[in-house]
């Protein structure tokens, strides 16, 4: 009976209406910190070059690179996974941004992005994945690490809708003059200052990140 019962418990978890899922949750994800003048640098930049009426340039305050995206973990995890990232310890990470703006997807693209050449910040993420993963705080991804920071998102537009149905598919705009390449000043090497545990708070008029806790980077 005893053994009946705590089966019956385990089948209840995480469907709607039990305990785990009336759980506190927050959507996380970890990032590297850029300096503040590298910020700066790519928000003057955005000014000039994202000048298409379908880009919605990213906020300098929103910009870093993210290394795991946790999704939503329960609020108690939050300290289980500050631990993992104190664990890691402080190292210097080096980076340098490609000079051309990449559109993701190329066809029809829904964001661009800035890409960044960095060994140290994919070893630092391979580590960090492999830490969270066995704690079972992370499920790591089956693509490639590619480090980039998200610069302008495109706006949507809503198609005609089908016969029958009420409201028409979403897609992004077409963009007609994409980013200009990005000037020397910000393709030269620079070293992130902090990487550390965010949390995404989904809104309308865009996600705001807020910044729980992380440790700081050397820098020059």
């Amino acid at each position: 009976m005893r053994a009946f019962r705590a089966a019956a418990r385990r089948s209840v978890a995480g469907v709607p209406g039990s305990e785990e899922s009336k759980e506190p949750k927050a959507r996380l994800f970890v990032a590297l910190d850029l300096p503040d003048e590298v910020r700066t640098g790519i928000g003057s930049w955005q000014s000039k070059a994202l000048d298409d009426p379908a880009l919605r340039p990213m906020r300098a305050e929103a910009l870093h690179i993210t290394l795991c995206f946790l999704a939503h973990r329960a609020e108690r995890e939050i300290p289980k996974i500050e631990a993992v990232i104190r664990a890691l310890g402080p190292r210097p990470v080096e980076l340098r941004f490609e000079p051309e703006p990449l559109a993701v997807p190329k066809g029809r693209p829904r964001l661009y992005t800035l890409s960044a050449s960095s060994d140290d910040a994919v070893a630092l993420q391979a580590e960090l994945a492999e830490a969270l993963a066995a704690e079972r705080l992370y499920e790591p991804e089956e693509r490639r690490f590619w480090p980039h920071v998200t610069v302008a998102r495109v706006r949507s537009e809503r198609l005609a809708p089908e016969r029958g149905q009420r409201r028409g598919k979403a897609r992004p705009k077409r963009v007609r003059k994409p980013p200009a390449p990005l000037p020397k000043a910000l393709s030269q090497p620079f070293k992130a200052v902090r990487f550390g545990l965010y949390r995404s708070n989904l809104k309308p008029q865009g996600a705001e990140y807020v910044a729980l806790s992380g440790v700081d980077l050397p820098s020059p």
